[in-house]
């Protein structure tokens, strides 16, 4: 008879971790309908610049329109980045050769050349945000069942807001707060507890996702007096990835059980034992099967399939309860 698995009643086989066709295809369109999101400021940009690219007849007067240079810099190809390290005179060469090389040749249709040259600069800033955006779709997701868990258990929490980097009281409309979140300090059965994403653990000198601590803010000092730095005060430690993409899914793991191992070896060796949990979007089959062997062994306390929901609430109400 397989052993149960302790801290998660949800999942009784491999086969409960492993994410199901739909709920991929849901994380496929979830990503593309956030993609177009944060494409409509640029697409908005576009066509501002069409319109007052509008108001020249010819491309050599497009120079003599300075609400247009750095629309015109960047259609010529320069990113942000790459605009502090050249002078005005660089800058007004590269938008002659765009005008001489591309808009001029382009005759009558010279502004939608323009136009296209624009969006095609401003591809690579969203293809760079897009990098970025399924790790962060699967931390909002996360942080969004886990403030609704507070919610339902009447915790008053306190969060750590991203954009001022200083705590808050639980708002009375917590509406994209997920957005902006980085932890959580709360109290319950009278037991103060710490949520810390994205910290560099001191004994293993790596950063860690997730990271539950008993402590309160005050003790959560900078520097080493911080609470940081006491390995006792680690309850609990976790790795979250939120690709959806099947075809990353064992790098992912692979990244994270190493991680994990890490963190297991590091607190061993200051004969601690902090729990470890895993969540994750992507999981296939054989990645499922290592999951849940280690779940059955102990070497994993818990772990849920970010895209199953009650799994995920089971794990954000256990985290609470720690």
């Amino acid at each position: 008879m397989a052993k149960k698995i302790k801290n998660n009643s949800l999942i009784q086989s491999a086969d409960d971790l492993v994410t199901s066709r739909e709920r991929t295809r849901a994380g496929f369109v979830a990503m593309a309908l956030e993609k177009n999101y944060i494409a409509v400021p640029y697409i908005e940009e576009a066509k501002a610049l069409k319109a007052l690219a509008g108001k020249v007849k010819k491309p050599k007067e497009l120079l003599e329109v300075k609400d247009l240079r750095v629309g015109l810099l960047t259609a010529s190809g320069l990113s942000d980045k790459s605009l502090n390290y050249l002078t005005e005179n660089d800058k007004t060469l590269a938008i002659k050769g765009l005008i001489e090389e591309f808009l001029e040749p382009a005759g009558e249709n010279f502004i939608d050349e323009l136009v296209y040259r624009y969006l095609l600069t401003k591809g690579d800033a969203l293809g760079g945000k897009a990098r970025n955006l399924t790790g962060s779709l699967g931390e909002r997701k996360f942080l969004r069942s886990l403030l609704s868990v507070f919610n339902l258990s009447g915790i008053n929490y306190q969060w750590k807001d991203a954009d001022t980097n200083s705590w808050l009281a639980k708002p009375k409309d917590d509406t994209g707060i997920e957005k902006r979140i980085k932890g959580f300090s709360w109290s319950k059965g009278g037991r103060s507890r710490l949520l810390i994403m994205n910290i560099t653990v001191p004994v293993i000198k790596k950063n860690v996702d997730l990271s539950v601590l008993q402590g309160t803010l005050d003790e959560l000092q900078s520097g080493e007096q911080s609470i940081i730095y006491d390995n006792g005060r680690y309850i609990a430690l976790g790795e979250l990835k939120g690709g959806i993409d099947p075809a990353g899914a064992d790098e992912h793991w692979k990244t994270a059980n190493s991680a994990l191992n890490r963190i297991r070896t590091g607190f061993a060796k200051e004969k601690l034992k902090p729990q470890t949990f895993f969540v994750g979007a992507a999981i296939e089959n054989s990645m499922a099967s290592e999951i849940f062997k280690q779940l059955q062994s102990g070497a994993l306390n818990n772990a849920a399939n970010l895209t199953n929901d009650e799994q995920l609430t089971a794990i954000c109400d256990w985290i609470i309860n720690l």
